[in-house]
């Protein structure tokens, strides 16, 4: 099972981040080691100061497929959750000033947390609604129609350099309001009005 993280799929994150809107999916990949255990607190790890909260839609892939048309994709998942993509945001700065890759960024171990369960897309229309607060206060609000590249059009892309397998996740990118963490702080990510991540800082 791999994760799949698309960035920068809403232009205000771009933006906020000083990053040009891209013209393709961007992606890149989280370790299944990076998955915090259902039920356990984020330990704040000591290589780093600046770890940043990214609420994202996550979609689970359903089917065995490579090379999928975009007419396709919807056949290629069904379940539909929230995620957090932690990313370790002055380990990210450096890499990109020197070139390197962000795995040692976006990958390390807890950096994603998935919702507490999925739920059948068929339960939505054609907006997906999400929102996360951080110690009671809203701070991201994302809405699906906002994307940049729809899901269709992600795993359509995604499958054409790699196959997609059953169980996979697409964390499909995060809206504007990305922020530090700090210890003792409480994460709580819905989707719609389905509270999903309730996240211990620690």
């Amino acid at each position: 099972m791999k994760i799949i993280c698309i960035g920068r799929n809403y232009s205000e994150h771009a933006k906020e981040l000083g990053n040009k809107v891209p013209k393709k999916p961007l992606f890149f990949l989280k370790p299944d080691s990076a998955i915090l255990p259902k039920k356990q607190a984020f330990f704040y790890p000591e290589f780093t100061k600046d770890i940043h909260y990214e609420l994202e839609i996550v979609v689970k892939i359903n089917r065995l497929g490579k090379h999928i048309e975009e007419r396709f994709a919807k056949d290629y998942y069904q379940e539909i959750s929230v995620g957090l993509d932690l990313t370790a945001r002055d380990l990210q700065e450096e890499c990109k000033e020197k070139g390197l890759p962000w795995e040692i960024a976006k990958g390390f171990d807890g950096s994603a947390i998935i919702g507490q369960k999925f739920v059948d897309k068929s339960t939505f229309g054609d907006e997906i609604n999400f929102h996360l607060l951080r110690n009671g206060e809203k701070v991201q609000v994302g809405n699906s129609k906002n994307m940049i590249f729809t899901v269709d059009k992600i795993i359509a892309y995604v499958s054409q350099f790699m196959t997609l397998k059953i169980g996979d996740l697409i964390f499909t990118g995060t809206p504007a309001g990305v922020g530090s963490i700090s210890i003792n702080d409480k994460l709580e990510g819905f989707l719609e009005d389905e509270k999903l991540i309730d996240l211990r800082v620690k």
